[in-house]
């Protein structure tokens, strides 16, 4: 049988947003390498660039045994042609110590993609998460880290003790993140219709 088109290409969006997440966390890197096209970018708290940089970056990480995991759940996607905006609700897991204390991150939020058809392949030109909100919970039970509340207070109430955690081993967190509400996700969404109008992609240059 065969699909009607918009139908497969939900498809094949849904396996493209899968794909990232599992062979990104597993380490298949010249899987996910694929995943991108050439020019396409990522924007995470703790690094920015290309596919190609942000996968320079977690060999990096992963060498120093940086845990990061991603979950996902409900999806959806617009597309018009050729072009999609897709957004999955996700969280970010990070485990690692905090002021001597080793503790989990749990970030709840959405992943919102900027994607394009060339041929008949799906790919990712820009990857923004929305961070919604984040908690921090010790590992062992009794063990409480006691946390700078000046540099807590620094970043974003979507993302505080995720940036709080990445900051405290050695990465330069990006501060003007997308959250639930706000003029930055709100921006972040009028990119998006853009984006499906047929306008360059006017996001992630500052």
């Amino acid at each position: 049988m065969t699909l009607p088109a918009d139908h497969s290409d939900r498809l094949a969006i849904r396996q493209l947003i899968d794909n990232w997440v599992l062979w990104r966390d597993s380490g298949f890197w010249e899987r996910f390498r694929d995943v991108w096209w050439p020019e396409g970018k990522m924007m995470a708290t703790w690094t920015q660039g290309t596919g190609d940089e942000f996968i320079a970056m977690n060999k990096i990480a992963w060498e120093k045994t940086v845990t990061i995991l991603h979950f996902q759940g409900a999806h959806f996607a617009d597309i018009t042609g050729n072009r999609a905006v897709a957004q999955t609700k996700m969280y970010i897991s990070q485990r690692a110590p905090v002021e001597g204390v080793l503790v989990d991150v749990v970030c709840t939020g959405r992943f919102y993609d900027f994607l394009e058809k060339r041929g008949d392949k799906w790919g990712f030109c820009l990857r923004q998460p929305i961070y919604e909100k984040d908690r921090m919970d010790p590992v062992n039970l009794g063990e409480i880290p006691k946390l700078d509340r000046a540099l807590l207070d620094s970043f974003p109430e979507g993302y505080c003790h995720l940036a709080y955690l990445q900051s405290r081993i050695g990465f330069d967190v990006k501060k003007n993140m997308p959250g639930l509400k706000g003029e930055r996700v709100a921006q972040l969404y009028a990119a998006g219709e853009k984006w499906l109008k047929g306008e360059p992609l006017a996001w992630g240059h500052d």
